[in-house]
Order: C-alpha cells, then structure tokens, then sequence
C-alpha cells in the first residue's frame, strides 16, 4: 500500500474551518419549504443510476469497488467502495433487532430552496451539484426527503469515516451510566493494561473523548510520514500488528491532558481499546445491543476490524441511510427514542458543556462531537461528505452520505442545512 494512498484514504477528519459556519451568515433561504413537490413524487426513497460525473465515478462499469483501497487513486472504484466497505476489508456486524421501529413518511416531498453564491437553488439544483450518494432529511419521526445518486438503494451500508468517532462516544457514556466505566476521569491504563507506562496510557479518558490528550500526534494528511499514515498502516493494511500496537508508537507529551483541543484519531482508537476492556465485549457487539437494539435499526451495520479482532475505532462503520437518520434523530430527542432511554441524556448535557474552543471560533468538540459555537447544534462528520446534522431544539436532522466533500462542497450543505432549519421554525 503505498504513502500517496494512505495520504488521501486517511483523512478521516474533515477540515475544522467548516462546521457550522453559515450559522454567521444571513442566506437567501425564505422560500425553503415554500411549496409541495408533486404528490406522484412523494416524500421517497427516490433513486437515480446516476449523479454529478457519473461516467467518472463508474456508472459505465456498474461502480465497481475495486479491490482494498483503490478506490483512493482510481475515482471509477468510489462509488462501489463507500456503498461495500466491509467487503474490502475484515468487519464485525452489528446486528439490528428482529424488529425494526419504522419511521414515518411525509404525503409528500417539499420543494427546498436555498441560498448560495448569490444564487438561489432547489434540492434538485444540490443533488445535480454534489457527487452525493444518499441524502435524508426527518423531522420528529417523519422523513421528509430520502434521495439515492449513482445507483445506490436503501438497502446499501453506507461507510461513515470519522462520523463513526461519535459513536465511540456514545458507547463510552453508555457504558459510564452502567458503570462498567467507573469514571471518565480514570487514566486509559486503568483498563487497558497494555498502555500501562504510556503517555496515551496516563490519559484521563474525558481528555481522550475532548481531542485534548496533550500527546503529540501530526494529524497531516498531506505528509507521507505524518502519525496518522503511521497509525493507518498499523491497522487497516493486512498483516499490521493492530491498533494497541499502533497507538503505543505515539508517546510524546506536548501539552497537559485537558490544555486544548488538538484533532487526533489516534484518541478515538484509545477510546475504543478502553471501551472493549471496560465491557468485557467487542465494541459491534455492545453497539448493537446498546445502540442498534434500542434504535429498532432496520438493518445490520458493520465496523471494520484490525488484524487483532479489535473494531478500528476512528472511522468505518457502514450503516444504511435511514439507521443513519434513527441514530440522529434519538440525538435530536436528547438521547430518548420511542419513550426509552438509549444514550443517557446528562450525558449529552455535559458533551455540550465540556466543549472545547477548535481551530475555528466558530465551532467547539465536545465528547467525539462537532458543535456549532453556542453549542445548540451539533454533529457527527466524516470524510469525503459524511455528515448527520442535528438540531435538538428543531428535532430535526440532515443525513448525507457522499464521494467527496472538501470546503466548498461543505458549504453549500451548510447553506441548505441553514435554510432548512429557518423555514421549519
């Protein structure tokens, strides 16, 4: 696997300049839900073969997925790829329930507009833009909008990059409220005997989940050599030694644990050795008992696994679109669905409360989430476009999976995400 391949694949993290931005800006967004699409419409799923650049991403081939991480260099492999992960690379599944809770459906689909570069553009414009493989938007337990580009379905696993970072930790609160975790201000080395005497190791956990481990990690992606290269061959590439290994390697202390915010993938992979000592369970087993369960999920998710059996905990699980949107949206109801309790909801009070300041006076990170400044909006985000966006106040939620998702492409998501939330007042 070459340096130049792992530089693009690993960007596990989008750009911090971003996130909830357009939150600042006054968009040409009062006409957002003005009208109803035609009824023979509906509110979806609706599919299409295929999208911005198709022949590019492969539609002339029917998307192939290539093998391992081709995908990366070749753009035709993309598609197939991001819809089929867990069958480039060893997985886990995270079994749904015999059950599924089913989501309601609008009549029919609303006719969005938004704002943008002095433009003023439809869903229809957005899709025809973007090199989106699935877009969902819900409101309380109704979907309201629910495309597929490029050939994908609602039966595709969707992959999920760093969104899966929130997940973790989901999973460490769960599992603080059980007390399997006795507290998030134990050092990492309480439970995983393995970094006992490492920097990571003398980490309390709640620095951990805050990006705030004060240990040197360059999460440059442009740089062959940067630490996140180095912790990504030591745990997708066949035959690396996994991530206990892999994190060990990093063991420079720069600043104090809980001094400032610093992104590092490798404190989500901490995140998740502790997690699986703590439990006693691999990590897909306990997120499908804890999250997949409760949610009444529709389909099994999987999570991509090291060499070692142990889920790669910064990035990688793979989910279809609508559990995607029932995870967000029991987000949006402060951790409750259907009347029970699936993430405990203080915890989510002090995610919020702990934030830290980013890069980017525009935005905080709290336990493994992104928020918007005054932290009443928050969200998971991945590479290449993976985003769930959530507004609790609203109950309201924006799911998109996509090929690629640099600034630009983020902005105008911002800018939809922004004229949707106005008009649902």
């Amino acid at each position: 696997m070459t340096g130049r391949g792992f530089t693009r694949l690993l960007c596990v993290a989008c750009a911090v300049a971003f996130p909830f931005m357009l939150d600042a800006l006054t968009l040409n967004s009062h006409r957002a839900f003005a009208q109803a699409a035609p009824a023979s419409q509906g509110a979806g799923p609706r599919f299409r073969a295929d999208g911005p650049n198709a022949d590019e991403f492969g539609q002339k081939e029917g998307y192939p997925s290539c093998k391992g991480i081709e995908y990366v260099d070749q753009t035709r492999c993309r598609v197939g790829a991001l819809s089929r992960y867990d069958a480039l690379f060893p997985a886990r599944t995270i079994t749904a329930p015999k059950q599924s809770v089913p989501l309601a459906r609008a009549a029919s689909e609303p006719v969005i507009r938004y704002g943008f570069a002095g433009l003023e553009l439809t869903l229809d414009d957005y899709l025809n833009r973007q090199p989106v493989t699935g877009l969902l938007i819900a409101k309380d337990n109704t979907i309201l909008v629910e495309r597929y580009q490029y050939g994908r379905t609602d039966t595709d696993r969707l992959t999920s990059f760093s969104m899966a970072k929130t997940v973790v930790g989901l999973l460490i609160g769960i599992a603080v409220k059980e007390g399997a975790i006795r507290s998030i201000d134990d050092l990492a080395e309480a439970y995983v005997p393995g970094l006992k005497d490492t920097e990571y190791g003398r980490t309390p956990i709640k620095a951990l989940l805050l990006m705030a481990s004060g240990v040197a990690f360059s999460e440059d992606y442009a740089d062959r050599s940067s630490d996140i290269n180095k912790l990504a061959r030591m745990t997708v590439e066949p035959g690396s030694p996994g991530s206990l290994a892999a994190v060990k390697q990093f063991n420079t202390r720069r600043d104090a644990a809980g001094a400032r915010f610093s992104y590092s993938s490798a404190e989500s992979l901490v995140l998740g050795l502790v997690l699986a000592a703590a439990t006693k369970r691999t990590v897909a087993d306990y997120a499908a008992e804890k999250l997949w369960q409760p949610l009444g999920a529709e389909a099994d998710a999987t999570w991509i696994i090291d060499t070692t059996g142990q889920e790669i905990t910064f990035a990688y699980v793979n989910a279809v679109l609508r559990d995607w949107a029932r995870l967000g949206l029991m987000l949006a109801n402060r951790g409750n669905w259907q009347g029970k309790t699936v993430v405990p909801e203080d915890w989510l009070t002090a995610s919020a409360a702990n934030a830290l300041p980013t890069d980017s006076p525009l935005t905080k990170y709290g336990y493994q989430i992104w928020y918007s400044a005054d932290t009443r909006r928050f969200g998971l985000r991945g590479l290449r476009g993976q985003f769930v966006f959530v507004d609790p106040d609203l109950k309201l939620v924006l799911v998109q999976t996509a090929l690629s998702g640099g600034p630009p492409e983020t902005a105008e998501l911002f800018a939809l995400w922004n004229a949707l939330r106005a008009q649902v007042q």
